[in-house]
């Protein structure tokens, strides 16, 4: 067994990749911010990739989130009243009511694809373009194939 290096020990790799993660995410929401999404917060990022393009009723979006109904319908309760989703009749099934992604949804979803890029060079400016394709490649040969994940709030909370 390799002996840990008191310099290097195993709590700290995980403390910072979610450090580098926090980086990323409040530098995302600091340019959101500027750019009129305010209101966003990490937490609606997965919720609006959870419910889609196609939309999604509150109890599939529980679930994909890994949450309670409950807490899935609170969650659309805020976005709905900041505008980002909407609830409306599914035309398949008059019954159920599906959640949808307003216009300012996908737009909060297009600038954070565009300010993730340049997150993405500014990180390269600082280590290399070399180092961060490195880190990439690194960190997708230590986990596993299905690494997005949705059920991130419900894992954090459960």
């Amino acid at each position: 067994m390799a002996t840990a290096d008191p310099d290097r020990p195993g709590f700290l790799l995980p403390l910072l990749l979610l450090a580098g993660f926090r980086t990323l995410i409040d530098d995302l929401h600091a340019e959101l911010a500027h750019q009129g999404h305010r209101d966003l917060r990490p937490l609606h990022g997965f919720v609006l990739q959870a419910v889609g393009p196609h939309g999604t009723t509150a109890s599939e979006l529980g679930q994909r989130l890994g949450v309670s109904k409950q807490a899935a319908g609170k969650t659309v309760d805020r976005l709905v009243a900041l505008g980002y989703l909407e609830r409306a009749d599914d035309p398949r099934d008059a019954r159920r009511k599906l959640v949808r992604m307003t216009e300012r949804g996908y737009d909060g979803l297009r600038r954070s694809a565009v300010v993730f890029d340049q997150l993405r060079d500014r990180w390269a400016a600082t280590l290399g373009a070399e180092r961060v394709a490195a880190i990439e490649d690194d960190l997708r040969a230590v986990t596993p194939a299905n690494w997005f994940r949705l059920d991130v709030p419900g894992w954090f909370g459960a």
